[in-house]
């Protein structure tokens, strides 16, 4: 095996890593798509050859499909965690799987549908879309179920929370962040059945303008 080159063993003498290919190409497929995402204007934005492409990729499609692995570990992999939080009941629960969605840091919405786009040409790509939807509302109704949903319910209610959230994106509603917090009250009680505490409500919306605030 190759080793990994040193900071000296680059051209130019600049130090460019694996994880910077990778951010600058999703950077590349949410702002153009993924015909944009070319090794060459990786390497420009970069200030780089192509050259050291290959000491982490074998070639573009090794690295769209390293590229199409980062996003089901980020997106999917952030979402999951945050539906096994730890919480003292589903209201908890739920407030804590919208972390995940306010948090800057948290699931890039903007990255989940320019790879939803890009499996509308790739059916490999669509296949492992759909791995991760299943996975993702699996989770949820996991969730629900640890708080006493029988499954048919838990599925039925994950299904909606997840459908919501991606729908809520999909349609660029132009809220505001207070029109939404003053909703929360009522999704959550839709989504659960069960009416928010208020000191819940301010939990949530307190964080959710700390995020805003960064």
């Amino acid at each position: 095996m190759t080793a990994a080159p040193t900071e000296d063993s680059l051209p130019g003498n600049t130090k460019v890593t694996r994880e910077d290919w990778l951010r600058v190409a999703m950077e590349l497929l949410v702002e153009d798509g993924v015909s944009e995402v070319k090794i060459l204007t990786i390497g420009d934005r970069l200030g780089v050859s192509r050259s050291s492409f290959y000491w982490y990729f074998k070639s573009r499609k090794d690295l769209l499909a390293q590229l199409l692995a980062e996003w089901e570990r980020t997106n999917t992999g952030i979402l999951i965690a945050h539906t096994r939080l730890p919480a003292e009941d589903i209201i908890d629960a739920v407030n804590g799987f919208f972390l995940c969605v306010v948090d800057p840091a948290g699931f890039n919405h903007r990255l989940d549908f320019a790879v939803r786009e890009w499996a509308r040409r790739d059916p490999q790509v669509r296949a492992v879309i759909d791995r991760s939807d299943t996975a993702r509302t699996r989770a949820l109704a996991q969730m629900f179920a640890r708080h006493g949903y029988p499954p048919e319910e838990a599925d039925i209610r994950a299904r909606v929370l997840y459908y919501q959230q991606i729908g809520y994106y999909a349609l660029e509603l132009n809220e505001t962040l207070e029109e939404r917090l003053a909703r929360v009250p009522a999704y959550l009680q839709a989504f659960t059945g069960v009416r928010p505490r208020p000191e819940q409500v301010a939990w949530f919306n307190d964080r959710a303008r700390a995020f805003a605030a960064v």
